[in-house]
C-alpha cells in the first residue's frame, strides 16, 4: 500500500531539510539536476515508439475521454480551488495544487492497475503514452497561462523549458531508430537512472526551499488541509470518470481504463517539470503532487483489487475483462517514460508481462 519509492523521496526531503546544499555545493547539485532532467526526457523520447502509439488512435473515443479528464477537467478543478486561498491554502500551496492538475497522467501505474482490474491493458498503454507526449507540450504552456507570474514565467522561461524538456524528448525520438533496442534491453538499469535522477531533482529543489526559508511559511494545519483537498479532488475525479465512461457506453474493460488513467497524475513527469518551471519555489510546488501520488496509489490499488474479484463492480455486469486479444502486454519498469509492445486494442506485447491478479504486488515507478 506504500510505494517504496515514496519512502525514498521522503528520505531525500529529510536529507535536504537536515543537510541542504549551499554555496558551491548548491551550484553543483543544481547543475546535476539540470543535466538529469534533460537525460530523463531524452530517455522518455527514446522509449516511446511513435508507431506503437499511433496504433492506438483507432480507439479515439477512449483516448479523448482520458485526455479531456487529464487536461480539461482536472485544470478546471484546480482553477476552482482558488477560492480556498488564503484562508485554507497558502498561495504557494495553491500554485502547487494547480500545477498538479496540469501534469499528464501516469503510464506504468495506470497499466499495472488496469491489468490487475482485468481491464483493457492495451488501451491503457496507448492512453498513457498520448498523455505523456502531450504533457511535454501542454503542461508548461498551461502553467504559463494559468499560474503566470506566480511561477516566474517569461518568454525566456518558456524557451528554457523547451530547451530542457522538449528538445531532449524530440532528440530521443529522432535517435530511437538507432538506440531503441539498446534502451529496451537495458531498461532495468536505465530505470535506476530515472529514479536516481528524480531524487537529485527533489534534493536540489528542497535544498533551495530550505535555504530560502519557505518551510517556515507552512504549518501542519495547512498540510492537513492540503491533504483533505487532494483527497476530495481524487474522489471527485474517480466519480466523474466513472459516470462519464458509463454515459459514453464504453465496454466494462474500457471503463476501467477511463477511471484509472483519467484520475491519476504522473509524479515522474511532474517533478522535473516543476523544477524547471518554478525554480527556487519548486519545493512547495511539488509537495501537492507527492501527496496526491501516494493517495492515488492507495485508492487505485484498493479499487483494482476489488474489481479483480468482482468484475461487475466496475461495469454493467458483462464480467468480461479485455477484448480477448491483449493477453500479454508489456509494462516498462522505467517510470512514466515509455511503452513496449503494441498499443493497439488487440496487440501482443513483448518483454515483461504486466502484473495481473488481485494478490500480486504492484511495483510502481514514480508514476
Amino acid at each position: 500500500m506504500i510505494d517504496p519509492y515514496i519512502v525514498l523521496l521522503l528520505a531525500t526531503v529529510g536529507l535536504a531539510a537536515l543537510l541542504p546544499a549551499s554555496g558551491r555545493a548548491a551550484d553543483t547539485v543544481d547543475g546535476a539536476a539540470t543535466g538529469f532532467i534533460g537525460m530523463l526526457f531524452f530517455l522518455y523520447g527514446a522509449r516511446l515508439s511513435t508507431r506503437e502509439a499511433l496504433d492506438g488512435i483507432r480507439h479515439w473515443r477512449l483516448h479523448l475521454t482520458i485526455l479531456a479528464s487529464t487536461f480539461a477537467v482536472f485544470p478546471l478543478f484546480g482553477l476552482a480551488a482558488v477560492g480556498l486561498t488564503p484562508w485554507l491554502l497558502t498561495d504557494d500551496l495553491y500554485d502547487g495544487l494547480l500545477f498538479l492538475c496540469l501534469v499528464p497522467s501516469t503510464v506504468q501505474s495506470s497499466i499495472a492497475f488496469t491489468s490487475m482490474a482485468r481491464g483493457n491493458v492495451a488501451g491503457a498503454i496507448a492512453a498513457g503514452s498520448f498523455s505523456s507526449v502531450l504533457g511535454v507540450l501542454l503542461t508548461p504552456l498551461f502553467a504559463a497561462a494559468l499560474i503566470g507570474s506566480g511561477g516566474g514565467f517569461s518568454a525566456g522561461t518558456l524557451l528554457a523549458i523547451g530547451g530542457q524538456l522538449l528538445l531532449p524528448f524530440l532528440l530521443g525520438q529522432l535517435l530511437r531508430r538507432w538506440i531503441g533496442d539498446f534502451v529496451k534491453r537495458h531498461r532495468g538499469a536505465l530505470s535506476l537512472i530515472d529514479r536516481g535522477s528524480i531524487l537529485v531533482v527533489v534534493y536540489a529543489a528542497f535544498s533551495e526551499g530550505v535555504n530560502a526559508g519557505v518551510w517556515n511559511e507552512v504549518s501542519w494545519r495547512r498540510l492537513l488541509a492540503l491533504f483533505g483537498v487532494e483527497a476530495a479532488l481524487l474522489a471527485a475525479m474517480l466519480l466523474l470518470t466513472a459516470l462519464a465512461a458509463r454515459r459514453l457506453r464504453f465496454r466494462r474493460e474500457d471503463r476501467v481504463v477511463v477511471v484509472l488513467a483519467g484520475s491519476q497524475k504522473s509524479l515522474a513527469a511532474g517533478l522535473p517539470m516543476a523544477s524547471v518551471i518554478f525554480q527556487g519555489q519548486a519545493a512547495l510546488a511539488v509537495l501537492p503532487l507527492m501527496i496526491f501520488h501516494q493517495t492515488q496509489l492507495i485508492v487505485c490499488a484498493y479499487l483494482s483489487r476489488r474489481w479483480s474479484r468482482d468484475p461487475e463492480a466496475a461495469g454493467d455486469g458483462d464480467g468480461q475483462a479485455g477484448d480477448g486479444h491483449a493477453e500479454r502486454e508489456t509494462v516498462n519498469g522505467d517510470g512514466d517514460g515509455g511503452i513496449d509492445g503494441r498499443a493497439g486494442g488487440g496487440a501482443r506485447g513483448r518483454g515483461d508481462q504486466a502484473p495481473a491478479g488481485a494478490g500480486r504486488a504492484i511495483r510502481s515507478a514514480p508514476a
